[in-house]
């Protein structure tokens, strides 16, 4: 297997190598087809640390777009013991 990737048919043929490859590595072995990567096998638990800093980048680019509607609209935020009192916690 090569950093480039495996081809899918003999990845077919090495799943569980590929597989023990991408968790002990904790690198994506890239599938790839006619030459092309197409496809990744990841460790899941890398997986998942890489949904959850997406999500947190996802939270911290809604929070800069909220922050910057505020500055253009000239508007005051809203006190958060405001919000909270207004949502009943």
């Amino acid at each position: 297997m090569t950093e480039d990737g495996i081809s899918i048919s003999d990845a077919r043929e090495q799943l569980a190598a590929v597989v023990d490859q991408a968790r002990s590595e904790h690198r994506p072995v890239y599938l790839s087809r006619r030459g092309h990567r197409i496809a990744a096998v990841i460790d899941a638990d890398d997986l998942d640390r890489i949904l959850e800093l997406a999500e947190d980048m996802a939270d911290i680019r809604a929070a800069e777009a909220a922050r910057a509607e505020l500055a253009a609209a000239e508007a005051a935020p809203i006190p958060w013991e405001e919000v909270k009192a207004d949502l009943g916690l």
